[in-house]
């Protein structure tokens, strides 16, 4: 009998322990507050190509293959839970200014070089199909292939996939305190806390979730991203309303909703759809991403018996997928192309000879 102990009961902690039953594997998850965490606040954006920058090529490679694991993986938890998790089809980037729509194109030739087809749309082009948003947006890049899921959806169907596996509300101390066979250390944010040295820091991100009132204007139909004053904004549509986040601050590991983000976050989305003011705020709340010097997360071997499944920072809930596709394959010492992307080899300290 193999054993094996995920530290974490995130989305990330759960998907792996699921999948890593299914393979044979007797898991314990450890974690006080499991199915919360940073996956419990977050968008569902699954948008690589609309997130990618040029120069994140690496990132731009990793997050394609993750998209494409998704379509199997949530028929996959549908099936055990009866959740649906997809609440978007395609993605609008909006651009208010020439600047933004000079990026936009860009961004379109950059992603072209790489083999992905998207289309920049003008600003009539984009009012006939999202006609709430405001009349200031000039063009969009239009993702018809980037959908969003509901991330506290996903979050209640890993747990009931998780049926077979032992959850211990606990706080994991040191790793060396476990008993099992392997360890994937999925903390998070707190990784680093077990694994001194592992790069990976708490990103402070608030988020807010509007309920749509009768007689208002129904939400978009698709995500929309969008650059207000420099920071980004998204607008992500939810059965009851919409989901807007995000900031972003380097802030430990405080999780306070602020005035001046709720501020900041309300006023970036008017701007790009005016009725949204008439909407519920329902709730705002904050998470701490795990996030990473170069915005990919860590997947591989750390020692002989613990291997990392962390830092996945803003793009945590679209490399779910794709992460529990690859960390099994890694416990059974099989390692991916694309999963050498992650590599934590790829740090100097982490490589063998490095220094915890």
């Amino acid at each position: 009998m193999r054993t094996l102990a995920v530290v974490g009961g995130g989305a990330v902690g759960l998907a792996i322990a699921w999948r890593a039953a299914e393979a044979g594997w007797t898991v314990t998850v450890y974690d006080p507050e499991p199915a919360l965490g940073a996956s419990y606040v977050a968008g569902g954006m699954l948008a690589p190509l609309s997130e990618g920058w040029p120069g994140e090529d690496r990132v731009l490679a990793f997050g394609a293959a993750a998209l494409e694991q998704w379509p199997a993986f949530a028929e996959s938890l549908r099936k055990i839970s009866g959740e649906s998790m997809f609440v978007a089809d395609e993605t609008l980037t909006a651009a208010l200014d020439s600047a933004d729509a000079d990026n936009l194109y860009m961004v379109l030739g950059w992603l072209a070089a790489f083999g992905h087809q998207l289309q920049v749309l003008e600003r009539a082009e984009v009012r006939a199909l999202e006609p709430a948003l405001a009349r200031s947006v000039r063009a969009a890049l239009y993702a018809k292939t980037e959908p969003a899921i509901d991330n506290r959806r996903v979050l209640r169907a890993l747990y009931k996939a998780c049926a077979g596996v032992e959850i211990r509300m606990e706080t994991v101390v040191a790793l060396d305190d476990l008993p099992h066979d392997r360890i994937i250390l999925a903390a998070g944010a707190h990784s680093a806390e077990l694994w001194p040295g592992l790069p990976v820091r708490p990103v402070k991100g608030e988020i807010l979730r509007l309920r749509h009132r009768p007689g208002v204007r129904p939400p978009p139909t698709r995500v929309i991203r969008a650059r207000v004053h420099g920071r980004q904004v998204y607008l992500v549509p939810r059965e009851d309303g919409i989901v807007v986040g995000a900031t972003q601050y380097e802030a430990g590991f405080d999780t306070t909703v602020t005035v001046g983000g709720v501020r900041d976050l309300i006023a970036d989305a008017e701007t790009i759809l005016p009725g949204i003011a008439e909407y519920e705020l329902a709730e705002a709340s904050a998470g701490s991403r795990p996030g990473t010097p170069d915005n990919l997360p860590l997947l591989g071997h750390l020692d002989d018996r613990v291997i990392a499944a962390t830092g996945h920072g803003r793009n945590g809930m679209l490399t779910l997928a794709l992460t529990a596709t690859l960390v099994p394959q890694l416990l059974d010492g099989t390692v991916s192309p694309i999963a050498e992307l992650a590599s934590p080899q790829r740090f100097p300290a982490l490589s063998p000879g490095g220094v915890r």
